[in-house]
């Protein structure tokens, strides 16, 4: 155990990464019609600053609770069935929070005031907030054309400093990550607010950062074995396994402070914008380091395989201890030493039965060259 994790820490891993890659994408194919299916089937959990409406926050004391806060609505000529009411913890006590679509000043001051009532409390108290469908509306088409900016602003670059291809297989990874991250959204029915869609641009960063450093490593060792014949998939096995220590330990530095954030901002001290940012971050993280290595290089070794210079080499993929020796050499293991290294296996082979078959000659040979017996004497 102690000399794999020496392996792993050194970058001396021999993991075939680029032939388990029908696994991978198995696997992001699944999440995606699961994804598109939950969309379909029941969409996304919109908060108030993208829907529009009214909320209402009030301290859970008194008689107030989600029945009593549904009859108020009711009692007002308001739908309780389509309300969102939840209780919220905090360091001051829990809080109850009630949002319903938009209303008229008379009806959100008349909730107001039976909401106070109930609480036991003044109604300067309960706390109102009203954002109109358009603003909401507005927000939204901010948001979408912020991330159009943002892929072709990074496609640029990545072409730029590296190559097209590159950039294609490092845009379908970040695409593969925040549809998977608004899958997890809809299937659980995590609200979405404005500060989901700020986590998803942070997961944006960090998964294209992520596939960078592999990047680059891909590009180092693909100036490094320019001379040798040495296949497209072999280079990204190779440059997967030198940075997967790296890609393990950034991402589990990066997953703390995110796991205590959802732990501590929405379990002791129930933040709930603390939670929606915390869960859209912590599945953009585990996405963006899978889709790095399963999803961004596997689609980039497939594109440069058709390159003339590789395409002859295809089929060529060396694994286990050949693996290990090109990334020592720098070079593939040729024919002359795999002919070597079998007649070396076949000279030792011949050299043991050789032995064996000495030795069963010799004992034959001792059985049948004993001392001869002395002859009897003759009567006369």
């Amino acid at each position: 155990m102690s000399g794999r994790w020496e392996r792993l820490y050194n970058g001396e891993t021999t993991v075939n990464f680029f032939g388990r890659r029908r696994l991978g994408f198995a696997v992001s194919a699944l999440a995606l019609v699961v994804t598109v299916v939950s969309l379909f089937a029941q969409g996304l959990n919109l908060g108030i600053d993208f829907e529009g409406g009214v909320a209402w926050e009030a301290p859970r004391t008194g008689q107030i609770s989600p029945d009593t806060a549904r009859e108020v609505l009711e009692v007002n000529k308001i739908d309780a069935n389509s309300a969102k009411i939840q209780i919220l913890g905090g360091g001051d006590g829990e809080r109850i929070r009630i949002q319903a679509d938009n209303q008229d000043e008379d009806t959100i001051l008349a909730v107001t005031n039976d909401l106070a009532e109930l609480a036991g409390v003044e109604p300067n108290e309960v706390s109102v907030s009203s954002v109109s469908s358009s603003w909401g509306r507005s927000i939204t088409e901010k948001a979408i054309r912020a991330l159009v900016v943002f892929f072709i602003l990074v496609s640029l670059f990545i072409a730029w400093r590296f190559e097209w291809k590159m950039a294609i297989a490092a845009l379908a990874a970040v695409t593969h990550d925040v549809a998977i991250s608004v899958g997890v959204y809809s299937v659980f029915g995590f609200e979405v607010t404005p500060a989901t869609v700020i986590a998803f641009m942070t997961i944006l960063g960090y998964s294209l950062y992520d596939t960078i450093v592999v990047f680059d490593k891909v590009k180092d060792n693909t100036d490094r074995f320019q001379g040798s014949r040495v296949s497209y998939g072999d280079i990204v096995n190779v440059s997967m396994n030198q940075v997967l220590m790296r890609s393990l330990n950034t991402s589990v530095s990066s997953l703390l402070p995110v796991v205590a954030l959802l732990v501590l901002g929405s379990g002791v001290f129930g933040a709930v914008a603390l939670r929606a940012f915390a869960v859209a971050l912590l599945v953009g993280m585990i996405t963006g380091v899978y889709s790095s290595i399963f999803i961004a290089t596997p689609l980039l070794a497939l594109m440069k395989q058709r390159e003339p210079k590789y395409r002859t080499l295809t089929e060529q993929l060396s694994v286990g201890a050949d693996m290990a020796h090109l990334a020592t050499v720098g070079a593939p293991v040729s024919k002359r030493q795999v002919r070597a290294a079998n007649t070396d296996s076949a000279a030792s082979e011949a050299g043991a039965n050789a032995g064996t078959e000495g030795a069963v000659v010799e004992s034959v040979a001792a059985v049948l060259t004993h001392p001869p017996r002395p002859r009897k004497k003759r009567r006369r």
